[in-house]
């Protein structure tokens, strides 16, 4: 992270949006931008070399992308690959949400049995099954806070992540239906399929992000009624018996 006194050092990459820009997740960098505006925010191209292949960005952000997006994206990041390693050991902020974590999975399974390496950062596997989608409220329990947001993905995913979750489910589900333990986290890398945007839902959780990014005072712009719509949800979630579609 950037030893700054203030925000204007904090570097937030956002990985090819071009495409990486489902179910409005983008919103999250969108509101990142009006809480922390003296950072700055880079956008990487599919036609261009990432931001952090010569730099260290303080935090790196990607969101939920079509199939055909994920293969692409695998490809272009591939020669990235013990770069971005070495990104996560050094403890670089990582926020991915949707199934564009599953680029870093060791594989995603077609129907047919055909297979799509990733990049095999994290060793899970997804599973594609194109006429079935997921849809699903979530809630559970990251350290302090709770969490609410949304699945909506025609995958699931397959693997012990019992020592890198990133939260425990208490409606809803984890990486699969059979799982309540959600995303992964390895040192400040955290992947989620909730998305919301997660950043929207859970004021808390944005406050903990510009946290990690080491501002001084962080805040909530819209605050209110962020509170206020997050506490109703909650409320709904409580008193619901989640139905999966």
């Amino acid at each position: 992270m950037s030893d700054a006194a203030g925000e204007k050092d904090v570097v937030v990459e956002t990985l090819f949006p071009e495409i990486a820009n489902l179910y409005g997740d983008h919103a999250n960098i969108r509101y990142l931008k009006l809480c922390m505006p003296e950072a700055e925010y880079v956008e990487d191209s599919l036609s261009g070399e990432p931001y952090f292949a010569a730099h260290k960005p303080d935090m790196i952000y990607m969101g939920p992308m079509t199939e055909r997006g994920q293969e692409l994206i695998i490809e272009k990041l591939q020669p990235y690959r013990a770069r971005i390693e070495e990104l996560i050991g050094e403890g670089v902020l990582f926020l991915i949400t949707g199934n564009a974590m599953e680029v870093f999975w060791d594989a995603i399974e077609n129907e047919d049995g055909s297979r799509i390496e990733g990049l095999h950062i994290f060793h899970y596997t997804a599973r594609r099954d194109m006429f079935h989608r997921y849809n699903s409220a979530v809630m559970g329990k990251f350290e302090d806070m709770t969490l609410v947001g949304f699945k909506s993905q025609f995958t699931l995913s397959y693997g012990d992540n019992s020592k890198e979750f990133l939260y425990e489910v208490t409606k809803g589900d984890g990486l699969n239906r059979e799982h309540k333990l959600e995303g992964v986290r390895r040192n400040r890398f955290m992947g989620t399929y909730t998305i919301g945007p997660i950043l929207l839902l859970n004021p808390d959780f944005a406050l903990y992000i510009q946290r990690q990014l080491g501002a001084a005072k962080p805040h909530l712009v819209y605050e209110r009624a962020m509170r206020d719509a997050y506490e109703e949800r909650v409320r709904q979630y409580e008193s619901t018996e989640f139905v999966l579609l």
